[in-house]
């Protein structure tokens, strides 16, 4: 015969290995952000933009630089720490030319959209490479 408190123990003991399985598959969820993400073709080809998300434990960088392919002008590099809230990435930045805003990164299947929004502008020679909904692809995982 079972005693009741053999049953409660069993009946704990599958909730806590649930609970931890999870767990790791949140974290693993959650660590589909990292990797590097680019348009070889932006602004109809005049340009490239690159994008990286990184993730140490519950901490989210992100960083992005933009160049026209002729080499001319504004190359902006920027960074900003991002957080999560459901599908989507929220991320503060400042630039290499002190410009900063706020950025959100949502996914679009494999590829993310990129919205940036320059709360302060100090060079304006950057806001070409700064708009809303930019595709990028993934080009790979760090």
């Amino acid at each position: 015969m079972k005693s009741p408190a053999l049953s409660f123990f069993r009946t704990v003991a599958v909730l806590v290995l649930v609970l931890i399985v999870a767990s790791l598959t949140l974290e693993a969820a959650d660590s589909g952000w990292t990797g590097q993400y680019t348009d070889k073709k932006f602004l109809g080809g005049r340009a490239v933009f690159q994008l990286s998300i990184e993730q140490s434990g519950s901490a989210i960088q992100v960083s992005f630089d933009a160049a026209w392919a002729d080499g001319h002008g504004a190359a902006p590099e920027a960074e900003g720490r991002a957080t999560v809230s459901g599908n989507k990435l929220t991320f503060k930045f400042e630039d290499t030319f002190k410009n900063s805003g706020i950025g959100t990164i949502t996914r679009a299947g494999g590829d993310i959209l990129v919205s940036i929004n320059p709360t302060h502008v100090a060079d304006p020679s950057c806001l070409a490479f700064y708009g809303k909904n930019m595709r990028l692809k993934r080009a790979g995982k760090r």
